[in-house]
C-alpha cells in the first residue's frame, strides 16, 4: 500500500514549501495552491504546518496552481482514452474531496453535511454510495488514508471541541485513538495491517509526539531526537515509521527519521543542511522526502536506504525540489522548480532515469501526489493560458493526460490505485462547489 493515499503527501508538500519559503524568500504566489493560498474558491481544508504545530484549521485556497508565464510546458496526450469523472455528491452540503482511495475503489475524504458549519468524514463505494462516518460528539471529521481492509483513519472532534486520532471500518463504526494528554492528535497513515500513525499534543500541549497505535498496544510515544516535536507521516507493512523531529527544542531545525519497534527513532540526517523531513516509506523500508543541501543552499527531494544512505535526486533546474509520494520499485514523485524558481513541473524519479520532467497539460506548473505500484502517476496541471487546473495522469509509455472536470475549470487527482483508478475533487459547471471525484477507467 504505497501512496494511495497521496492527500497525506499534499499536506506534507505544503509544510515543506513553507520550509523553502522561509529559507529562500519563495513568496506563497508561487507555490501551488493546493499548498498555499490563491484565486479561487475558499474552503475549510486542515493546514500542515497548523496541524503540526496542535493548532485547528484554517481556510485555505485549494486546486488553483499559480498563473505563471514563461516556463516550458509538456504537450498532453491521450485525451481520448482519459477515464471518466464520477461525481461523488455530498453528505447534504455544498462541498466534498476525496482524499485517499484502496485497490477496491473505496474512497474516503470529507464532506459538507446539511448541518451549517459541519463537514465529516465520508467513505464512498460504487455499491453503497457516500456514507456518513460521524463524529466523536462534535461537528468535525476527517478521513485522510484508507487500507485495503477498508479501515479510514484521520481525526474527529469531541463534544469538549477537541480533536482526537480516529479510526473507522464498517463493522466497528469510529473509533476514538485518543491523544497524549493533549487536546489535539491527528492520525496521517495507516498500514495494511492497522498500524495507524500520526502525531499526538502531551498534556498541556507543550509539546507534540509521534504516535502509533495498534488495537493490541494502544497509542505508543515514539519520542524526538533531542527536540520538543515530532510527527510520524508513513508506516509500511514491517511497522517502519517514517516522519520528523526537531532536534533541538523551540528551533526550525527539523530531521527527517525512521522508527521500528526494535530500534527506535534514528535520525536520517540530511543533504547538508539543517533540515530534512520524510513523507513516505516502501516495504522495502526505503525512504523519500525533502532535505536543505548544505549551507541551506537549496532544498532537494531524496531518496533514502539503509545501504546507501541518503542520496539527493537533484531538481529540474531550480532550487527546489521535493518528493511526495514513493512505490514499491523506488519510485519517487512530487514536484521540481524550473530555472528561475518561479514555475513547478511535476516530476518522476529512478535509480535508473534519474528525475523525468512530467511536463504540463499545456500550462506553466504541474504538480505530482501520488504513484502506483506501475507507476502510474497523478497530480494537478494547469492548462494553456492558465486559464484552469486540471487533475493529470502520467505514465510512461502514455505521457501525461488530461483527467478533465466533473464541468467545471478545476480538479485535482490525489491518489491513485492498482487499477489505475483516481480519486480527488473537481469543479462542476459554474464553478462552485466543489464536488468529491472518482475517475474510473473506460471500458
Amino acid at each position: 500500500m504505497r501512496k494511495k493515499d497521496g492527500r497525506r503527501g499534499l499536506w506534507l508538500l505544503g509544510a515543506l514549501l513553507l520550509i523553502a519559503a522561509a529559507l529562500f524568500g519563495v513568496s506563497a504566489a508561487t507555490q501551488p495552491a493546493s499548498a498555499a493560498g490563491g484565486a479561487g474558491e475558499i474552503a475549510f481544508v486542515p493546514n500542515p504546518v497548523v496541524r503540526a504545530g496542535l493548532g485547528l484549521f484554517r481556510p485555505v485556497t485549494v486546486g488553483v496552481l499559480p498563473e505563471l508565464s514563461g516556463a516550458p510546458a509538456g504537450v498532453p496526450t491521450g485525451a481520448s482514452s482519459s477515464p471518466t469523472a464520477i461525481d461523488l455528491g455530498t453528505l447534504g452540503g455544498s462541498s466534498s474531496f476525496a482524499e485517499a482511495l484502496n485497490a477496491r475503489g473505496q474512497v474516503v475524504g470529507i464532506s459538507d453535511t446539511a448541518v451549517n458549519g459541519a463537514s465529516h468524514a465520508f467513505s464512498w463505494t460504487k455499491q453503497g454510495g457516500m456514507a456518513d462516518l460521524g463524529t466523536l460528539g462534535g461537528n468535525f471529521s476527517l478521513a485522510i488514508a484508507v487500507n485495503e481492509r477498508g479501515m479510514a483513519v484521520g481525526d474527529a472532534s469531541t463534544a469538549d471541541g477537541s480533536i482526537h486520532a480516529s479510526s473507522w471500518t464498517k463493522q466497528g463504526g469510529i473509533v476514538d485513538l485518543g491523544t497524549f494528554g493533549g487536546s489535539v492528535a491527528f492520525a496521517n497513515a495507516v498500514s495494511e495491517n492497522g498500524q495507524v500513525v500520526g502525531t499526538s499534543g502531551t498534556p498541556g500541549d507543550v509539546s507534540t509526539h509521534a504516535f502509533s497505535w495498534t488495537k493490541q498496544s494502544g497509542m505508543v510515544d515514539l519520542g524526538t531526537i533531542g527536540g520538543n516535536f515530532s510527527s510520524a507521516s508513513e508506516v509500511n507493512g514491517r511497522g517502519q515509521v517514517v516522519g520528523d523531529t526537531i532536534i533541538v527544542d523551540n528551533s526550525a531545525r527539523t530531521h527527517a527519521f525512521l522508527w521500528t519497534r526494535q530500534g527506535g527513532m534514528v535520525d536520517l540526517g540530511t543533504l547538508g543542511g539543517s533540515t530534512s523531513r520524510a513523507s513516505a516509506v516502501n516495504e522495502r523500508g526505503e525512504v523519500a522526502g525533502t532535505s536543505s543541501t548544505s549551507g541551506d543552499a537549496a532544498t532537494h527531494a531524496f531518496f533514502w536506504t539503509r545501504k546507501d544512505g541518503m542520496i539527493d535526486l537533484g531538481a529540474l533546474g531550480g532550487s527546489i525540489s521535493l518528493a511526495s509520494a514513493l512505490n514499491e520499485r523506488g519510485q519517487a514523485v512530487g514536484l521540481s522548480y524550473l530555472a528561475g524558481d518561479t514555475a513547478t513541473h511535476a516530476f518522476s524519479w529512478t535509480r535508473k532515469g534519474g528525475m523525468v520532467d512530467l511536463g504540463t497539460l499545456g500550462g506553466s506548473s504541474s504538480i505530482a501526489f501520488a504513484v502506483n505500484e506501475r507507476g502510474k502517476v497523478v497530480g494537478e496541471s494547469s492548462l494553456a493560458g492558465d486559464t484552469g487546473t486540471h487533475a493529470f495522469s502520467w505514465t510512461r509509455k502514455g505521457g501525461i493526460v488530461d483527467l478533465g472536470t466533473l464541468g467545471g475549470s478545476t480538479s485535482a487527482a490525489f491518489a491513485v490505485n492498482e487499477r489505475g483508478e483516481a480519486a480527488g475533487y473537481s469543479s462542476p459547471v459554474g464553478d462552485n462547489p466543489f464536488h468529491a471525484t472518482f475517475w474510473k477507467n473506460r471500458g
